[in-house]
């Protein structure tokens, strides 16, 4: 038998199950709510693929530097004692660059001017003896061997005093060696060697840039090499100055690699223009043929997913978004060149790629050309 007050217990009351009906009713009028719930239409930024053109530009790095620059040194070994330039420093012909101790080529020339006196000593005994002989030959009183013989001591003793005259000009030399001195105008870039050091013969002491033509060299890679044939006409822009472009031409191209950086050194000649210096860095462009037919887009409608990189095209009629593998080329200060996956007339996402998902509705703004949204990105 169970009592009233256990059978309460057990079943619910009226208002319990009046209270699980509301629950319920709540519970289905959230999920209609939910369910008619719209559609997010996310606004995109997108460029269009122009054509691609027939040429590309290539643009390389380098420096300002002389067309002719000398590594001067002494002609003669010796430990250098005044060093007179600094680097920057402009120099003409003549002027004295450093000095070495020329003590030694000083005594040297000492020595040959005394074997120089010797000599010029044995000359006139020799020339002596020579006329003395003549007179006894002419009175037959001394046979002509002896003659001869004394001609041929006077000649000897003639060519001593010359060898000895070529020393001492050789010594003087020496000493005037001691001076390392300027060849042509130009400007001191480089010390090589400063006062107390000891220094062998040709050991370069001073760089000077000759004044002149100037050049721009790069470092070229190998894929690029062929489009850059001495003769070519490039434009050189520099960093200083914006403004500052210049009509260059190739001049020299290495004919071989670098051992280390792989590439090959090209130099460009410069106009004459007093506001290019040495030293002063500049950006060589070239145009060159598109054969491989790039298309471009910038960097920010980049792309990867599986490791493979891509883009979000857009498609004109569904307004959605789907992504689309393709190839890079290269990358470059404009963007991203790309060889395969995109036509001309495509639409491509160009920022916010991280938000997109497959078949996304997308709401697209007003079209701009891959070269104009290129160049916004940049700037």
């Amino acid at each position: 038998m169970f009592s009233l007050k256990t059978l309460s217990h057990r079943m619910p009351s009226v208002a319990s199950l009046v209270l699980f009906g509301a629950i319920g009713i709540g519970v289905s009028a959230c999920s209609e709510e939910k369910a008619e719930v719209k559609q997010v239409i996310r606004p995109v930024k997108v460029v269009e693929i122009a054509k691609a053109g027939d040429t590309r530009k290539l643009d390389y790095s380098g420096s300002v530097k002389a067309r002719t620059e000398m590594n001067l040194g002494f002609r003669v070994a010796g430990k250098i004692t005044e060093r007179l330039v600094d680097i920057g420093d402009k120099v003409k012909p003549g002027d004295v660059l450093a000095r070495m101790d020329s003590t030694d080529y000083q005594l040297a020339v000492k020595t040959a001017e005394a074997n120089l006196a010797a000599a010029e000593k044995g000359v006139e005994t020799a020339d002596l003896v020579n006329k003395r002989n003549q007179q006894l030959f002419d009175k037959n009183v001394s046979p002509k061997s002896q003659l001869e013989q004394a001609s041929l001591s006077y000649d000897q003793a003639v060519s001593s005093r010359d060898a000895a005259v070529s020393a001492l000009d050789q010594a003087k030399n020496q000493v005037s060696y001691a001076e390392l001195k300027a060849d042509h105008n130009g400007i001191v870039t480089t010390i090589n060697a400063d006062v107390g050091q000891v220094v062998a013969s040709g050991t370069p002491v001073v760089a000077v840039a000759v004044d002149g033509e100037k050049e721009v060299q790069i470092a070229v890679p190998e894929n690029d090499i062929a489009e850059f044939k001495p003769g070519k006409t490039v434009k050189a822009s520099f960093w200083a100055d914006d403004r500052l472009v210049l009509d260059g031409k190739v001049r020299e191209v290495s004919g071989s690699a670098d051992q280390q950086s792989r590439t090959f050194a090209v130099r460009v000649s410069l106009p004459n223009d007093p506001r290019v210096l040495l030293g002063m860095t500049a950006t060589i462009e070239a145009d060159v043929s598109n054969g491989n037919s790039y298309v471009s887009i910038p960097l920010s409608a980049l792309a990867e997913k599986d490791g493979k990189q891509m883009v979000w095209t857009v498609n004109r009629d569904t307004a959605t978004v789907h992504g689309r593998d393709i190839k890079v080329a290269d990358f470059t200060g404009d963007g991203v060149h790309v060889t395969e996956g995109l036509d001309t007339g495509d639409l491509v996402v160009s920022a916010g790629t991280q938000f997109m998902s497959e078949n996304l509705k997308v709401k697209v703004p007003d079209q701009q050309s891959a070269l104009a949204a290129t160049d916004q990105t940049v700037r």
